[in-house]
């Protein structure tokens, strides 16, 4: 079998691997991972033991338990660690909508962390986010961060609520970055109708509304629709997104901007 030792990185991937298999198959038993990961059991038993106390998946006698698509869709902890690499292109094409003194409005998917993390070394901005870990992330540098309050809900890490979309009326922003669950034909889809709403209200707090969606989100729906893409100004995602699912949002007057993740890394 390959050794199982490697880097921080590789460890986090071989376990991400082992997260999607567990979804796929709904219940799997411990020594069939590990014969697919090509690792020793004792391995596969680390490996299940982090992501179980990561809550990203069930760890029984013998067996592996993923938890329900809806837990899956909806909570921050499953999606942080997926399509890392084209979320950091995303970003790189999203910080060069920001200049220094801006007033910046940022929505709480992950899609935006590492955008977060860029927007920590430009000068002068004031953030305005639902979003604790988005705060966290800004906590240190030099921008000016103001947190909407409401219902706070643990899978998001974040606040929505008729309370967030009546401070946004009192809000004139920049540019407001925005992400989306699902987008199906430019129509957008939340499974939370809370988030739902306030994505509609950010896009009225904002001179100038960006989307940024990865490939993954793309042919899907979820339970609440909240309209189209049409009140956005640019749509960013990568260039795994099928052009079929493109062609509606340009259909609407948006511009949409690729950008591509290679092997040596992203590229515009």
């Amino acid at each position: 079998m390959r050794a199982s030792r490697g880097s921080e990185a590789e460890v986090e991937e071989r376990r991400q691997a082992v997260l999607r298999h567990v979804a796929q198959e709904g219940e799997i038993r411990i020594a069939e991972l590990a014969g697919r990961m090509h690792v020793s059991v004792m391995t596969m038993h680390r490996d299940l033991d982090n992501l179980h106390e990561r809550q990203l998946l069930r760890k029984g006698r013998g067996v592996a338990t993923a938890f329900s698509n809806v837990a899956m869709e909806s909570a921050l902890r499953f999606r942080e660690n997926a399509q890392v690499e084209v979320k950091t292109a995303i970003a790189d094409a999203l910080v060069a909508e920001v200049a220094p003194g801006d007033t910046v409005l940022i929505d709480c998917g992950s899609t935006l962390f590492p955008l977060a993390r860029r927007l920590a070394t430009v000068d002068g901005i004031r953030v305005i986010t639902n979003s604790l870990r988005i705060a966290y992330l800004l906590a240190a540098s030099p921008a000016e961060v103001t947190l909407l309050g409401d219902r706070f809900y643990e899978d998001f890490e974040s606040c929505a609520g008729p309370g967030t979309r009546r401070q946004l009326q009192d809000i004139r922003a920049t540019v407001a970055f925005v992400t989306a669950t699902s987008i199906s034909a430019g129509r957008l889809f939340h499974p939370v109708r809370e988030y739902a709403d306030n994505k509609q209200a950010y896009l009225q707090a904002a001179d100038r509304a960006v989307l940024a969606v990865d490939h993954s989100k793309f042919g899907r729906t979820a339970t609440y629709p909240y309209g189209d893409v049409g009140g956005y100004d640019l749509l960013v995602t990568d260039s795994a997104t099928p052009e079929s699912e493109l062609r509606p949002v340009r259909d609407l007057g948006v511009e949409v901007r690729t950008v591509e993740v290679r092997a040596d890394g992203p590229q515009s």
